[in-house]
């Protein structure tokens, strides 16, 4: 048994230049009291083909959780693009937000995310062998826009021990977790929708601060 649930995330500032911060509205239920804070990261995938090229853009604690429905907004400053190999700047790539208990993680959200390059109507056209201009080399950041694909996330829940049972429901826990390996991870849908009125924060917490509803 889940001690937190994450029930939404709402991608904000989507679409935007790549410069700019990443942000996430996170909503999560928390079913009982935790004696240690949750660990959230975000990571940005540089490149499919090594995984050395991957950045951590964010990794904060959360709490004290107090029980029930959390909310709270999770800033990430923007991947350098330094690190990142040119032939994989534009294009399709990964953004990922996990969470933490203990140095165990029990869920991954992912996100597809296109970079496209946008040219000036004086760069656009085609050069003299009537193919499509390709961006300059070295690229110009500032012209390159993120797209987060916010409708279609990937959410990957694992099973971890959580440590705060009682041990009726840790003895629960275990069976359940018996069954769960049979077939987890899970990857399921998540709620999206930015103007689902249960959703809505009125007044914005801080990075890493919860507002419990």
């Amino acid at each position: 048994m889940a001690l937190v649930n994450v029930t939404n995330m709402v991608v904000l500032d989507n679409p935007a230049p790549f410069g700019n911060p990443l942000q996430f509205e996170i909503t999560f239920e928390c079913l009982q009291s935790l004696q240690d804070d949750l660990e959230w990261k975000v990571v940005y995938v540089g490149s499919a083909e090594n995984s050395t090229h991957d950045q951590i853009l964010d990794e904060i604690l959360v709490g004290p959780v107090p029980v029930g429905v959390n909310k709270f907004i999770l800033q990430a400053d923007a991947p350098d693009p330094s690190t990142i190999p040119s032939t994989d700047i534009l294009g399709v790539t990964v953004i990922l937000v996990t969470c933490s208990y203990r140095e165990e993680e029990f869920v991954r959200v992912g996100y597809y995310v296109n970079n496209e390059y946008t040219m000036e109507e004086g760069e656009m056209g085609d050069d003299s062998n009537g193919e499509a201009r390709e961006p300059p080399t070295p690229l110009d950041m500032g012209k390159v826009v993120r797209t987060i694909l916010a409708d279609k996330p990937r959410v990957t829940r694992f099973p971890i021990n959580w440590g705060d049972l009682s041990k009726e429901q840790e003895q629960q826990h275990q069976i359940l977790q018996g069954e769960e390996l049979m077939d987890e991870p899970i990857d399921e849908p998540m709620v999206t929708e930015e103007d689902d009125d249960k959703f809505i924060v009125d007044d914005e917490p801080q990075d890493g601060q919860i507002m419990a509803e």
